[in-house]
């Protein structure tokens, strides 16, 4: 062990090496904030038990799934961010003579020490987000503080639950560093397109459609709302699985048919890790995904104020519409956290390429531009494919009005020009340390 910590130590060192400790730190802090910030928000609906508590616990369970799958995403790729590095580092290991156990162990140390490390400063933040959360208000009254803080062993659960996910995520890249540290080291044998993600993927977005068509065949409340939660939080798993095949596919076929020089690099980025470049859009994509329901979820409310309820209806529908706000700014948090923390990331990690490609007098125009020609080319895709598969699994539980109307449809708009809006600004925003690391006298 001590051997694994002075290896650790002794790779940690190097010109950029604070950058990549400090992103992965900051991912897991955001993930961890925002997943007690959900978890005791849905909670604190489970203190009511009157005849509308149910209707209020399904709909937290909803948002629940449309956020946790998402959060867990993030978390999933804060442990791959600066993966290259990490593999080439683990690779030059492997053929300076460590063994597999070695290789693993320092896998696990470096990606337990990260994710605790940013999931107690996510604890923190919690801490100071619970009181201003508590002010907002449902069924007449401000939620209170004392509503949402979480016990402290379901406070160290969820941080236990990042840990083990840093170290899962971090685990799977590690295959190809045991077999063939000499291809990784070299970056030969890319990333092959799994076409059997789409078609699993496939196959369970017919399966859910088909369950949202016979919604009503599941009988109790809370069967219809277990199968609402585990159908929708599935597809969005199942976007994050499909999504780098995808992409994958759509850029070699770019790449074929390339005729400039940014083309042509910007569909080779892709291909060579379809999975880091699902990373840059997926937050976009949840979102989009995400958008459709909200929209939804408005234009229903707004056709309930007009029928003049009263009481506790009123604030039902209320309440309603501040759920769905609520939804919708934590997914934009969400994506500005993972778009900001990826494109740094991405531009680190892929340092040496960047730089050889600079030395060889490629200008540096255009390697800006093949950057984001690589994230803005299939984030277009990614956010209308998002939200039409959205809209298919809605469809069954609404009318056609509901989709028509004004409201969802302004809605849907705002949330794809906001997205690709913040992915726009995070790509100008990372432009100085994309200077930075080209003007590195530093032969990465």
């Amino acid at each position: 062990m001590r051997t694994v910590i002075r290896l650790s130590l002794l790779t940690a060192r190097g010109g950029i090496a604070g950058s990549t400790l400090v992103l992965p730190v900051v991912a897991f802090a955001l993930t961890t904030t925002l997943l007690l910030v959900v978890l005791a928000g849905t909670l604190s609906f489970f203190r009511w038990q009157d005849e509308y508590s149910g209707l209020y616990q399904t709909l937290a369970a909803i948002a629940v799934a449309l956020l946790v799958v998402p959060l867990l995403a993030l978390g999933g790729s804060a442990a791959r961010l600066s993966a290259r590095r990490r593999d080439d580092k683990l690779s030059t290991l492997r053929l300076l003579g460590a063994t597999p156990a070695t290789v693993n162990a320092m896998t696990v140390l470096e990606s337990s020490v990260l994710a605790l490390g940013g999931a107690v400063i996510g604890v923190l933040g919690y801490l100071l987000l619970t009181p201003l959360v508590g002010l907002i208000h449902f069924r007449g009254e401000a939620l209170g503080a004392s509503a949402l803080w979480l016990s402290p062993l379901l406070i160290v659960a969820v941080v236990l639950a990042v840990v083990l996910l840093a170290i899962v995520s971090a685990a799977i890249g590690l295959r190809r560093v045991n077999i063939s540290p000499l291809g990784v080291r070299t970056r030969q044998n890319p990333p092959k397109v799994a076409v059997l993600r789409i078609i699993i993927g496939a196959v369970f977005l017919l399966g859910v459609y088909l369950a949202m068509s016979n919604i009503g065949a599941f009988g109790s409340v809370a069967a219809i709302a277990l199968v609402m939660l585990l159908g929708f939080g599935g597809v969005i798993a199942m976007l994050n699985l499909m999504g780098p095949a995808i992409l994958g596919m759509l850029a070699q076929r770019q790449w074929r048919r390339a005729q400039t020089p940014v083309k042509l690099l910007a569909s080779r980025q892709i291909l060579e890790s379809p999975k880091a470049a699902w990373r840059q859009v997926s937050g976009v994509a949840m979102t989009s995904f995400m958008a459709v329901f909200c929209g939804v979820g408005l234009s229903i409310v707004g056709d309930a104020e007009s029928s003049g309820a009263s009481g506790q209806d009123a604030f039902l529908i209320s309440d309603t519409r501040t759920g769905v706000i609520i939804t919708l700014v934590i997914s934009f948090i969400m994506v500005a956290c993972s778009i900001g923390v990826n494109q740094a990331s991405q531009i680190l990690d892929r340092a040496e390429i960047l730089v050889s490609l600079d030395r060889l007098g490629a200008p540096r125009q255009v390697i800006e531009a093949a950057r984001s020609r690589a994230v803005m080319s299939p984030l277009r895709i990614v956010s209308l494919g998002s939200a039409l598969i959205a809209a298919v699994l809605v469809f069954p539980l609404t009318a056609l009005s509901v989709f028509m109307n004004p409201v969802t449809i302004l809605l849907v708009l705002a949330c794809l020009f906001g997205g690709i809006l913040l992915v726009w600004l995070s790509l100008k925003a990372t432009a100085p340390v994309m200077s930075k690391t080209l003007s590195s006298a530093e032969r990465v």
